[in-house]
């Protein structure tokens, strides 16, 4: 069983290439989904989870990331209970009831855009994220509230996924 993948960075860049280019510069949206299966207890295999989602935007193949809507859509339809969540304000009620989440919010430095997705879990000391775009070698603490996180961080238009198991 392979483990968590914590640093997209530390993939080499031969390595899960998606699209054209290297997973470790647009491939958070599927290691957030193999981060959030392994969460849920199950696994998967790498390359049949990049065409996946390679697949879902055909034009695009995985060259500009993950649609938003892209990891519910496969959880969706691996039978697993999926709810979207716009407001920022359920994020931790949401998010604290769900088997394991997909946070997906865009980022802002200087004149560069950018979004990111990261697998996430609520534990009694706070909210674990995985593979956080911050050089992580294991999980990070985000702290007791997600709309806290998201505002100390600059991060705005924020989606959350929550993942509910399969009953």
């Amino acid at each position: 069983m392979t483990d968590f993948i914590y640093n997209q960075h530390a993939i080499p860049r031969q390595q899960y290439r998606y699209g054209l280019r290297a997973s470790a510069d647009v491939g958070c949206g599927w290691i957030a989904t193999w981060n959030a299966l392994k969460l849920l207890g199950y696994e998967t295999d790498i390359p049949a989870l990049i065409r996946y989602f390679e697949w879902q935007l055909p034009l695009i193949h995985g060259n500009a990331g993950t649609s938003f809507w892209g990891p519910a859509v496969c959880f969706r339809k691996w039978g697993f209970p999926v709810k979207m969540i716009l407001d920022v304000k359920r994020f931790d009620d949401e998010a604290g009831s769900a088997d394991a989440c997909i946070l997906f919010y865009r980022w802002r430095k200087s004149c560069r855009l950018g979004a990111h997705f990261v697998a996430l879990r609520h534990t009694p000391t706070g909210f674990i994220g995985y593979n956080t775009y911050r050089d992580s070698t294991g999980p990070d603490p985000y702290g007791d509230s997600l709309p806290a996180f998201l505002r100390s961080h600059g991060y705005f238009g924020a989606v959350l996924i929550a993942i509910r198991n399969k009953a």
